[in-house]
């Protein structure tokens, strides 16, 4: 399989604990895991911060004191997101990106989810990544992610249609609720629309030549941690981590300017913003792959339709995801609204991206 992920022989195994967290009645469960990574620790005085930032998990953070400086992060797994996501494979991801200096200490996995190390820093918002120094910041950082070479000469492939057509295939036809069954049949395309998207998507995007790296995949504005003091970013969340397109990454990330609670797709960055902002990830991405740092003009407009025509498949993927989510998570999120505005978006996007051409 070309899109296996490596795990390099030096990296540190990663225990698995016997527990299984109760996403409700959390503490007991937790104090198991912390006795086993931090036996100094007295039950009695950690600490348990519960983060309310995710709709794909459920997030805490384990400490003592009065600060939280040691920290360890407890995440608990959603219900039924192993139809979403490959947690042998995030596994996989977090250890070659720690090995790399990209991701924080993975500790140990246990029955519903994984436990692991606390950056320090702020988690943004979709005011902080347009400015000059963080948006330079973040694009180097991806930079450098997609930078990190395949094992042995592999030559990498993407399993982007794969995994969307697995999507497609877990979409409810109808759900008991009659409101929502109502908004399904009038507000989301039907799946006869949705698999000829998808046919078309495929058919368009393979034949960009957008190199195939490792992505994160999933770069929202709350999965990128500012270290001001530091002067660096740093990227959490490596639940879709894999091989696919570099343009999709870097398209999923613009399209995020949006926003997640309250989604504005004005924000999504124009054309003279993304040319600054590809230009300094070309800069990087060519230094850490030993080519100079010379960036041309068409160089930058190659990837700027690369990138535009991508943002499609992001939205089309987060709109099938949220379909799935809306049968079986249980944290309170619209997911059937939010694939509305993606596929909503979609829609409203493809008139004018899809008329772009690559420069001769």
């Amino acid at each position: 399989m070309a899109n296996y992920i490596h795990v390099p022989d030096e990296a540190p195994a990663v225990p698995k604990i016997d527990v299984t967290v109760d996403e409700n009645d959390y503490r007991a469960d937790a104090l198991k895991l912390i006795k086993e990574l931090r036996p100094n620790w007295k039950p009695s005085e950690v600490k348990i911060k519960f983060f309310t930032d995710g709709i794909t998990n459920k997030l805490l953070g384990c400490y003592v004191g009065t600060v939280m400086q040691d920290v360890v992060l407890v995440r608990i797994y959603g219900n039924k997101t192993e139809l979403l996501v490959d947690r042998e494979n995030e596994v996989k991801s977090f250890r070659v990106l720690h090995e790399h200096r990209c991701a924080p200490r993975l500790y140990c996995t246990f029955n519903n989810g994984l436990c692991y190390e606390f950056l320090q820093g702020t988690a943004l918002e979709p005011k902080h990544i347009r400015s000059p120094p963080v948006f330079r910041l973040i694009a180097r950082q991806l930079a450098k992610y997609h930078a990190i070479h395949a094992h042995n000469g592999w030559v990498p492939k993407s399993d982007l249609w794969l995994k969307m057509g697995k999507y497609f295939a877990l979409i409810p036809k109808y759900f008991e609720d009659p409101d929502q069954n109502n908004r399904l049949g009038t507000e989301v395309p039907s799946p006869q629309c949705l698999r000829e998207e998808l046919v078309w998507l495929q058919q368009s995007l393979s034949v960009l030549g957008s190199p195939v790296v490792l992505c994160h995949n999933d770069l929202l504005c709350k999965n990128i941690i500012f270290n001001e003091a530091a002067g660096s970013v740093k990227f959490i969340d490596y639940e879709y981590a894999g091989y696919n397109y570099q343009a999709y990454d870097i398209g999923n990330h613009f399209n995020e300017f949006a926003g997640l609670s309250e989604v504005d797709y004005s924000y999504y960055p124009e054309r003279g913003f993304q040319l600054q902002w590809l230009r300094s990830y070309l800069e990087a991405y060519k230094e850490h792959k030993g080519q100079g740092s010379d960036v041309t003009d068409r160089e930058v407009e190659i990837l700027y339709v690369q990138v535009n025509q991508f943002a499609l498949a992001s939205h089309f993927f987060w709109g099938l995801w949220a379909l799935i989510q809306a049968k079986f998570s249980t944290i309170d999120f619209d997911f059937l609204g939010y694939a509305v505005l993606r596929f909503n978006q979609y829609f409203k996007m493809k008139l004018e991206v899809a008329a772009l051409s690559l420069p001769k």
